[in-house]
């Protein structure tokens, strides 16, 4: 006989806790060029909040949370990543070399605009989609 358990503070409290964590992760990104922080450590931190969603319902309904293909979306973060480190050769410069300049942006002023942000964004997305297909995979029980 399965019974019922009755996991409703877990389940609320999980829902503000990985809201938290997913929070402090883009921001330890968007600091990482100044600071220590980035790319791979914002997705290890997002994978931690969706393993904590994982822990709190099951495999199913975070599916249904997050309809998100782990494999197409490591495809896509080395695409940014390779992209753009591989782009400064086309300007005859060494590889992985990024180019910045300054914008005046609406409502932000003046902004430094990198391209080490896409690289960023690349290892942010392969380190989500590995980290969270080995932990599919692994916790896959059927």
């Amino acid at each position: 006989m399965k019974t019922k358990t009755n996991d409703v503070i877990l389940q609320t409290v999980t829902n503000v806790v990985a809201f938290l964590i997913i929070l402090f992760s883009l921001r330890i990104f968007f600091v990482g060029h100044y600071t220590p922080g980035g790319g791979f450590i914002g997705g290890l931190m997002t994978s931690a909040a969706i393993v904590l969603l994982l822990l709190a319902y099951d495999i199913k309904t975070v599916a249904n949370i997050l309809p998100v293909d782990y494999k197409i979306l490591t495809a896509i973060g080395l695409l940014f990543a390779v992209g753009t480190s591989a782009g400064a050769l086309l300007f005859n410069v060494p590889f992985l070399t990024h180019a910045y300049d300054y914008f005046h942006l609406p409502l932000l002023g003046k902004t430094s605009l990198h391209t080490a942000v896409l690289f960023d964004t690349g290892v942010y997305l392969v380190v989500i989609g590995v980290t969270m297909t080995i932990i599919q995979t692994i916790g896959v029980s059927e």
